[in-house]
């Protein structure tokens, strides 16, 4: 049987939370997640090493350089604040200038991204996705390795673990420093749950289990599950497909429905059709946009939400009544929210996450043949990805940092420790295969997924279709 499957991609495969609160400083994902990446060794002889950094003369960045930054921390990310904070630190420190250009992640800002590295257009910093999303710059040699970095910055990055450092599955190289790790799992309404008779799902929560708690919901008057179809599937359609496959073969895309693992996407697109069917998700699930749905899980109105750990942010500032302003948090209105596993199916264990270090800080060649700014470049990505700034934007996430600091749970809110209790009973972290699976290939079952769940589609020919373009790419 004929597969592409990603060898050195998108994730590190590792997460490490430091949790001293819950009784455990040390979490990592077990070994079986190994095959989501390859680990990366970036240094070599004329590099040197982080030790011997102090021994040698580096170029110095001076005041007076203007940077163009793009981010993802912008609109609603939960880190747009604190990445602002840090790049006027860096601003005041140096001397240098910041021009933010940064924009929320969606497809259109990932379109914006592609187009400028074409036209000639690209910034001199891009925090970005490390899947194949940047496989056409990578390979176009527009962006620099850390490799590279470090043979001019021996001290690059040295305080990460270049083993959780991502490598492109164009040259099986590391070109993004990682900031913050992500995962996803499902949010709780536990209100919602009381008033069904529900119980607060655990680590052994299973698809049947779920889905005759999820009729509980119904009967009691309440929606079952935020999702908007017809606008934002993916963490449905990803983990729908996982429940089918292992750590070890989520991450690869069949060549036909016919595979084994092929049947496993068609299965799981089916069991989102039943989900629909039985009218658990909201009655305007298919028109309805993601910032509605999620009001509803907010408001009271919906049990869960299966997203990713950037809405742990979102969700206590809706418990905020400024917004903008955490000091206002109702802490016992966040009270009512959790956090807990995806119901498990098939070969996948509950425990068994989505998640990693899915983007990082490329410098771009651009930058780096400009003499002005090579050293300011490589001195604002290492200001930014310090062991100061990382613990900052990973917060209940994961990040790459050599010396993990320990929680303080004093900082934290109800639903973070929530959230990093959650993660450190985890077994596995996998990186999503929609990832992998880019562009066009996704248009029928993402974009389509109003027409399978409706049964206008059937889910195997859409499925089909997708594979048949994804192979007759040159993705």
């Amino acid at each position: 049987m004929k597969l592409k499957k990603i060898a050195a991609t998108i994730l590190s495969g590792v997460m490490v939370v430091s949790l001293a609160a819950c009784g455990n400083s040390d979490n990592t994902a077990n070994d079986n997640t190994k095959t989501t990446a390859a680990a990366v060794d970036t240094t070599n002889d004329s590099a040197g090493s982080a030790d011997s950094a102090g021994d040698t003369e580096q170029p110095q960045p001076t005041g007076g350089v203007e940077l163009e930054v793009v981010t993802t921390f912008a609109g609603n990310d939960g880190n747009a604040k604190t990445y602002k904070k840090f790049y006027q630190m860096w601003e005041e420190k140096t001397g240098n200038k910041v021009e933010d250009m940064s924009a929320t992640a969606d497809d259109t800002f990932k379109v914006r991204v592609v187009t400028d590295f074409e036209t000639g257009s690209e910034p001199d910093v891009l925090f970005f996705f490390n899947g194949s999303d940047a496989n056409n710059f990578i390979d176009a040699g527009k962006v620099v390795s850390i490799e590279d970095i470090r043979a001019e910055f021996p001290d690059y990055a040295s305080n990460l673990d270049d083993g959780r450092i991502p490598v492109s599955w164009v040259d099986n190289k590391a070109y993004a420093v990682p900031v913050n790790g992500i995962w996803e799992a499902m949010f709780v309404n536990t209100e919602i749950l009381d008033a069904a008779g529900v119980a607060m799902p655990g680590a052994d929560y299973t698809w049947d289990q779920f889905t005759q708690d999820c009729q509980k919901i119904k009967d009691a008057g309440y929606t079952p599950i935020a999702a908007a179809l017809g606008d934002i599937p993916h963490y449905w359609w990803e983990f729908a497909i996982f429940n089918y496959n292992t750590p070890e073969n989520h991450l690869t895309v069949p060549e036909s429905v016919e595979d084994e693992i092929g049947k496993g996407w068609v299965a799981g697109m089916e069991d989102i059709k039943g989900l629909y069917e039985a009218g658990y998700f909201p009655e305007n699930t298919l028109s309805a946009k993601d910032d509605e749905t999620f009001a509803m899980f907010t408001e009271g109105k919906a049990a869960f939400l299966l997203d990713g750990s950037w809405k742990v942010n979102g969700i206590a500032s809706a418990c905020q009544s400024d917004p903008d302003d955490p000091s206002t948090l109702d802490k016992e209105k966040l009270s009512k929210f959790d956090v807990t596993y995806v119901p498990a199916k098939d070969g996948r264990k509950a425990t068994d996450l989505i998640g990693g270090l899915t983007s990082g800080y490329y410098i771009t060649k651009k930058a780096w043949d400009d003499p002005q700014k090579r050293a300011a470049a490589v001195d604002f990505v290492s200001f930014m990805t310090s062991d100061e700034a990382v613990p900052e934007f990973a917060q209940h996430g994961s990040s790459a940092l050599k010396n993990v600091p320990e929680v303080d749970e004093n900082v934290f809110n109800e639903l973070q420790m929530k959230s990093l209790k959650m993660v450190a009973g985890s077994t596995s972290f996998t990186g999503p295969v929609q990832d992998l699976f880019q562009g066009e290939s996704r248009v029928p079952t993402f974009d389509g997924m109003p027409e399978i769940v409706s049964g206008s589609v059937d889910a195997k020919d859409a499925v089909q279709e997708g594979l048949d373009i994804y192979w007759s790419s040159d993705l």
